[in-house]
Order: C-alpha cells, then sequence, then structure tokens
C-alpha cells in the first residue's frame, strides 16, 4: 500500500512541477491564444495535483474510495504515455508508463485490497 501511495504522491509531484513551470512561462509573457484557457488549465493542473496529493494520504490509511481514485488516475496517466512514447520521447513515455503499470498491478493485489477496506469512522452515538 505504501508503495501505491508514493507513485501516487510522486505523479502528484510532478503535476505540481508541471503546473510551476507553466505559471512561470505565462508569467514570462509565453504567446497563448487565450490568456484565460491558460489560466483555467493551470487552475486545472493546481486541482488535479491537489486531488491526487488527498488520494496519496488516504489510500495510505486504507480508505476503500481511494482505490479507484487511484486506478482512473492512473488510466489518464496510460492514456498519455502511450501517446508521448510512440510520439518519439520514449523517456518521457516510460516514465509515465513504468509507474502507472507498477500502481495497476499493485492496486489488485490482495493485500492492498485488504488494507483498503477502510470506509470511514462509525457515526456518534448518544
Amino acid at each position: 500500500m505504501l508503495v501505491v501511495a508514493l507513485i501516487v504522491a510522486a505523479e502528484a509531484t510532478a503535476l505540481l512541477v508541471a503546473a510551476g513551470w507553466y505559471g512561470y512561462q505565462l508569467l514570462t509573457g509565453s504567446p497563448v491564444l487565450s490568456l484565460w484557457g491558460a489560466v483555467f488549465t493551470l487552475v486545472l493542473l493546481l486541482a488535479f495535483a491537489a486531488w491526487l496529493y488527498s488520494v496519496a494520504v488516504f489510500l495510505h490509511r486504507g480508505y476503500r474510495w481511494t482505490r479507484a481514485a487511484a486506478l482512473v488516475a492512473q488510466l489518464f496517466v496510460l492514456t498519455i504515455g502511450f501517446p508521448t512514447m510512440t510520439g518519439g520521447l520514449v523517456v518521457a513515455g516510460l516514465a509515465m508508463l513504468v509507474p502507472a503499470v507498477a500502481a495497476i498491478i499493485l492496486l489488485f493485489h490482495s493485500k492492498v485490497i485488504s488494507f483498503a477496506s477502510r470506509t470511514g469512522s462509525a457515526p456518534p452515538t448518544l
């Protein structure tokens, strides 16, 4: 479980770095077709990074919903990693594909499934 949580946290960190680079490019005056579209993209990168960090934290705590969230994130990474690799950027594509495939395999491991069975705390009694 720790390995999957670390993979998801590393992906969130990569998104945060990409958002920082994208924001720097916007501030230095890189040409864009739509300024508000670029700002929306930046906000989307930051929001997705924050979501992945929360998935990593709650995955490490053993909450059940995080397995589905982590799986969806890995499928998104696969849809970006394959075209990146086949488009000529082999190292960048493999850097996306290898952790995503490892996380998917580990998400379906029996120990991870049994650990991630927590649904939340029980409601308080009177």
